[in-house]
């Protein structure tokens, strides 16, 4: 056998037909703004959420903090209702409080 054939048979990413299906999440993994794919994450996940809302939601609130995106652009981006937004947001802040209730 050739060295030639042997990297054809191996099927080397050129020769492979891609379908970008997404997820649950979002329609198009290549598109996708979240950092790691949710399916890269462990199956469990804390707080009684899955991973895969938990990478959603870190990322939708990075966004909102450091990039200063609005409740709209958030929702629109991630795929989301404007109320959805509103309570991971809301969520977070709360968490944020307590946290600096046990430290004091």
């Amino acid at each position: 056998m050739t060295r030639d054939h042997e990297i054809a048979a191996d099927h080397l990413p050129d020769y492979v037909v891609y379908h970008d299906e997404g997820c649950a999440l979002f329609p198009s993994c290549l598109n996708c703004p979240l950092p790691r794919c949710r399916y890269d994450e462990p199956a469990e996940g804390g707080e009684g959420r899955r991973p895969s809302k938990m990478l959603r939601d870190e990322e939708l609130l990075r966004q909102h903090r450091e990039a200063g995106k609005s409740v709209a652009e958030l929702a629109e981006l991630f795929g989301v209702s404007r109320r959805t937004v509103q309570r991971i947001i809301r969520r977070s802040s709360t968490a944020d409080t307590d946290r600096k209730e046990a430290t004091t």
